[in-house]
């Protein structure tokens, strides 16, 4: 370890952003419909590990909620198209991945006290300031999560940090004193954004039928699922003042109002019943699964019928995911809440992922020709234009002025920048995550008076931006990157 570290010193300054329990308390977004290739099972497969649906939604969705507060809670799902959130998220995930392999080749683990030892330091598991194991599998459960699901996932994010780690992730001296000098250079630039809508083309039926029959086996249905259902009501009653009292006594630091702070018995008795009553309900649901699993449901009771796939579900995201993990040989699920209510689930039939007629696909493969189309034509024009454009001066610009740049958004002008202020060249152009592109022109340069010293925060988070250099490319070239996911 230690010798290979030494031949790939000049790799040792990489590092990558890891969510350490991002999904705790995180909304989860879903980003529509793909389709699944051989694999069906994964993503994608680096190397050895295999990526899974599953955390791909869950590496969008943290990337949706993290844009979404950038935006002020006004980010929506087409603008995560134009910027290419779905393949940021596959990235991310295939960078993690690679930097698995390599912890796997070396034999490092991540133990049970290293992972006991994190989980116990979380605040979110306390109470009265100590670690609990009801608080801590009641936190699981209200995320929709299981302690096999939280704990797998976690043991994973530590073995990346700690081989980050390893190869040197720490700043050193000359890191600081180099990226000072690097962030108090300025830029006088003109730039010109150029944006696939500014390409008109029109569909021929011919190309399209063409492109799609060089790529006809990669639009596939999404395998769908045929299931029945049966639902238990909301369960509504009075409990006894004993019943309140234990209950509060067991989980009063669960019972806060909105500013953190702890309810008493009486202020917390609303919530006290609701979630007794939720427990009654739940208790009759899996009474009721027991009834469909022998085919004794009571007279009245009728199940209702569903087709369920990844796009289109009456359930939540998670329920969904679950459904879609039954077979035939074990088709029930148990009591899950949907609600108000909870729902027990059967599956009838499973309808395998297949190929798309052209039909079918047509739709999806005209999107994708215009919008492979568009980007060409967009990268001709940006080669044909970026020496002769014209367009009026900035002021002197530094990488956190992204505010400054009319016509971006704020990451958008974030992306550009950093990728200027990397490149050698005086002209040229850049093309941004979102499938825009930016010419532009160094007009000036100048070092600023008031020079900025970056410290160790600076230092890692500009390694986090150099994913596409060095150990990722090193870690690419060793370790085969499979991608089962099409339309990304």
């Amino acid at each position: 370890m230690i010798t290979w570290m030494q031949r790939h010193r000049k790799y040792l300054v990489i590092t990558i952003w890891i969510s350490t329990i991002a999904f705790i308390g995180a909304g989860f977004v879903g980003w529509g419909q793909y389709s699944y290739g051989d694999k069906a099972g994964a993503v994608a497969k680096v190397g050895d590990v295999s990526i899974t649906s599953a955390e791909l939604q869950k590496s969008y969705s943290n990337l949706f909620n993290q844009y979404n507060q950038l935006f002020q809670g006004k980010f929506d799902e087409k603008q995560a198209q134009q910027f290419g959130l779905q393949r940021q998220a596959l990235r991310q995930l295939v960078n993690q991945a690679l930097v698995l392999n390599l912890a796997q080749s070396y034999g490092l683990i991540v133990t049970d006290e290293e992972l006991l030892n994190i989980i116990k330091s979380q605040p979110a598991f306390a109470k009265d300031g100590t670690f609990d194991k009801t608080v801590y599998a009641e936190v699981l459960k209200q995320n929709h999560l299981t302690i096999k699901e939280y704990e797998e996932s976690m043991k994973k994010e530590l073995l990346i940090q700690k081989t980050l780690y390893l190869l040197g992730s720490n700043a050193i001296a000359i890191e600081e004193k180099a990226l000072g000098s690097a962030l108090g250079v300025s830029d006088k630039i003109s730039y010109k954004l150029l944006t696939p809508d500014m390409i008109a083309l029109s569909a021929d039926e011919t190309e399209i039928k063409a492109f799609w029959e060089k790529q006809q086996k990669e639009f596939k249905t999404a395998p769908s699922y045929e299931i029945s259902y049966v639902t238990q009501k909301p369960l509504t009653s009075t409990p006894s003042a004993q019943e309140m009292n234990e209950y509060y006594e067991m989980n009063r630091q669960m019972l806060k109002d909105e500013t953190g702070k702890l309810l008493t018995l009486e202020q917390a008795q609303s919530m006290i019943i609701a979630a007794l009553n939720d427990k009654a309900t739940e208790k009759e649901a899996l009474r009721l699964y027991i009834d469909y699993k022998k085919g004794a449901l009571a007279s009245g009771i009728d199940a209702q019928k569903a087709i369920v796939t990844s796009s289109s579900s009456p359930f939540s995201p998670e329920v969904t995911k679950e459904i879609m993990a039954l077979n035939l040989q074990k088709p029930f699920l148990k009591p899950r809440k949907v609600g108000n209510e909870y729902i027990v689930v059967k599956l009838e039939k499973m309808n395998p992922s297949r190929t798309m007629s052209y039909e079918e696909a047509k739709t999806d493969v005209s999107a994708l020709y215009m919008n492979e189309a568009k980007r060409t034509k967009l990268q001709e024009l940006a080669k044909s234009s970026y020496k002769t454009f014209s367009a009026p001066a900035t002021d002197f610009l530094t990488r956190n002025d992204s505010a400054k740049l009319a016509g971006l958004s704020t990451p958008e002008g974030s992306e550009f920048l950093n990728k200027l202020f990397a490149s050698k060249q005086k002209q040229g152009f850049i093309t941004l995550e979102s499938g825009n592109v930016i010419l532009y022109n160094v007009l000036e340069q100048k070092l600023l008076q008031d020079k900025t010293i970056a410290d160790k925060n600076a230092v890692l988070k500009l390694k986090g931006s150099l994913l596409d250099q060095g150990l990722i490319k090193a870690l690419e070239s060793k370790y085969p990157v499979e991608i089962y996911v099409e339309g990304i």
